[in-house]
């Protein structure tokens, strides 16, 4: 089916409700986020397959809305309540709890997926954890498989910085945000798209040469 020049809109109908962030004044750190959360349902929507595994899914946003459009959803987080609010939203989901920066779970180990999704989750794993990760969800792709991974993410650590200095009372220390210059000497095919000052997606698809 050709896509229309608008795409789809994640949050047409009462989606916008379940979004109690604020994106006011467009600042960090969610300057961006329903941007981010749109484009990665377009990308996802244009693809031919219907599995998908959503990492740390959290309220559920995005796997509900595709869910309910007839894609096969897999899903893991760590929360035990988000788990149990998410499946009461999608009986038919495959939902793990489990804490992702110990990998994969046993029960996806041998299977492929068409979209791998991870939003506003990635940047718990310091950047080695986080180049490891990837290497290990490229292998867990269909051919023409793509990994989504939104987040406060930056071309340059330089621009990080900035960000950092502007938002200095605000910023969060603890987390590990994606920058695409220190990704792409150890994964070459990745791809990184701005959205925001604080924001962007890395796309990455399945190693060819492996």
């Amino acid at each position: 089916e050709m896509l229309n020049n608008k795409g789809f809109d994640l949050w047409a109908n009462h989606y916008d409700q379940s979004v109690h962030m604020s994106e006011e004044a467009n600042e960090y750190p969610f300057a961006g986020y329903k941007n981010v959360l749109n484009k990665i349902y377009n990308i996802v929507r244009q693809g031919k397959g219907k599995n998908v595994l959503e990492l740390g899914f959290g309220t559920g946003i995005l796997a509900q809305k595709l869910y309910e459009d007839g894609y096969t959803i897999y899903g893991i987080d760590f929360s035990e309540k988000m788990i149990e609010i998410a499946k009461k939203k999608m009986p038919d989901a495959t939902l793990i709890q489990y804490d992702f920066s110990h990998g994969i779970p046993k029960e996806l180990k041998n299977l492929t997926f068409d979209a791998i999704i991870c939003t506003y989750a990635i940047h718990h794993l310091n950047n080695k954890q986080k180049i490891e990760f990837l290497k290990q969800l490229q292998t867990m792709l269909s051919p023409n498989g793509k990994i989504l991974i939104g987040d406060v993410a930056f071309l340059t650590v330089e621009e990080m910085e900035a960000c950092k200095k502007e938002q200095a009372d605000k910023w969060d220390d603890e987390e590990i945000y994606p920058v695409m210059e220190e990704m792409k000497g150890a994964l070459p095919s990745i791809k990184f798209d701005k959205i925001s000052h604080c924001a962007g997606i890395f796309v990455l698809e399945k190693d060819k040469r492996i």
